[in-house]
């Protein structure tokens, strides 16, 4: 593995938990919204990551390398969709709501705060831990450098 390859492993890292901190922050935005474009109520949303692979293997593969005590090396992740969680959320008695139905009860958003924020604090934790692995990286070259000259 070169040491290139240690820095675009990170950064894929750190470019899939940007665009999860940015979903998260519109759950959060959203977390009131109860009529969206599509007339109901704003589902929650989370990003599916996959690991980024250059040379596609098959799961048996991959796991006979991992059985047979051979290493196997990350190559990063990328992210893969943007899912809706398809979750009803609460329904609120307010019969005065201009989105009430018949019986006077509101859809509200599926977003639970807390889980936003665990989530928010997830994201953050693994932004930190690529942005660790970049700078002792970068580290790591100067002191090659410096042996080197």
């Amino acid at each position: 593995m070169s040491m290139f390859m240690v820095i675009d492993t990170a950064a894929s890292g750190l470019t899939a938990e940007r665009l999860r901190m940015d979903v998260i922050s519109n759950n959060i935005a959203n977390a009131n919204t109860t009529r969206t474009a599509n007339g109901t109520a704003y589902r929650r949303r989370f990003v599916v990551f996959s690991p980024r692979d250059r040379q596609a293997e098959s799961f048996e593969q991959t796991l006979s390398k991992a059985t047979s005590g051979k290493k196997t090396v990350g190559e990063g992740v990328r992210a893969v969709a943007i899912m809706e969680d398809q979750q009803q959320g609460p329904l609120v008695y307010e019969p005065g709501h201009p989105d009430a139905n018949a019986e006077g009860y509101v859809e509200k958003p599926n977003v639970n705060i807390v889980t936003e924020m665990v989530d928010m604090i997830t994201a953050h934790r693994a932004y930190e831990a690529n942005t660790t692995t970049i700078n002792a990286a970068k580290a790591m070259f100067n002191k090659a450098l410096e042996i080197s000259g």
